[in-house]
């Protein structure tokens, strides 16, 4: 979806995107389509095991309740656990504030042959700190241009990066954060630091949009997701998923020539 991609060229305001939309897209054929999307995920990341050359990394941010989980469960699970890991990043421990804040990060990014997901990312270290006036703005600005360069030499070795930003409303995230306090099997999820961060909702969408603006490479490029309407979320993000692995064009390794005269 070229809608979703944001060029580095381009003028960006998150404000311009709407989260209720699909673009005219009908949820029944959405739903049969995401099906035959995860079968070729399945197929590529076998590929791209066997091959051993290069790694995808797909970065997930966004507000509470926009679907970080809802992804992994719908779409990333499409993959072999065997070649595919999901990384977390929560508050630093007290040995990974010993090092520089992407030190922790790059330790989990994915070997060669692997996917790797960031639920939650190193951007967390340019938006909550600096909503939460952990860092001064200021740290937060030189911070982008640390995360292009890691970014740009991570896709000099061969991880190709997608970055997806899970956009909702505010009043969609209180639907489903209302959701998850009615239903016992989600009460389990709820954060009383989820409803207090919805009191700086403002000051988040502006800490995304300086995080997007200033980190948008065309190495690295993001993707604004409108993520209201889940099965929209899902389908899209799966099918941006599945052109990038077909675009790193994996090959399966050549046979060794002594191969033929093998007889069983």
């Amino acid at each position: 979806m070229r809608e979703l991609l944001i060029h580095p060229t381009r003028t960006f305001k998150l404000s311009s995107f709407d989260p209720n939309d699909t673009f005219g897209k009908i949820r029944e054929d959405l739903d049969s389509e995401l099906n035959k999307l995860r079968s070729m995920m399945s197929r590529l990341q076998y590929k791209l095991y066997v091959e051993n050359e290069k790694s995808l990394l797909i970065v997930l941010q966004g507000m509470d309740a926009s679907g970080k989980d809802g992804i992994v469960r719908h779409v990333i699970s499409a993959f072999n656990p065997i070649s595919c890991t999901v990384e977390s990043f929560k508050v630093p421990t007290t040995e990974e504030l010993a090092h520089d804040f992407l030190w922790r990060v790059h330790r989990t990014v994915p070997r060669k042959g692997f996917v790797g997901v960031f639920n939650r990312s190193h951007y967390e270290d340019v938006v909550e700190v600096r909503v939460q006036n952990l860092v001064p703005k200021s740290v937060c600005f030189q911070r982008f241009n640390q995360i292009k360069q890691f970014e740009i030499m991570l896709v000099q070795n061969k991880v190709k990066i997608l970055k997806f930003f899970l956009h909702i409303s505010k009043q969609e995230q209180k639907k489903r954060l209302l959701d998850r306090l009615s239903d016992p099997d989600k009460r389990w999820k709820v954060n009383e630091e989820d409803y207090k961060k919805r009191k700086k909702w403002p000051q988040y969408m502006t800490a995304y949009t300086d995080a997007i603006i200033n980190c948008n490479i065309r190495e690295a490029p993001w993707y604004v997701i409108p993520a209201n309407n889940k099965w929209f979320r899902n389908w899209v993000v799966a099918k941006i998923i599945t052109n990038a692995l077909i675009e790193m064009k994996i090959k399966y390794p050549k046979s060794p020539p002594h191969h033929k005269d093998i007889k069983i």
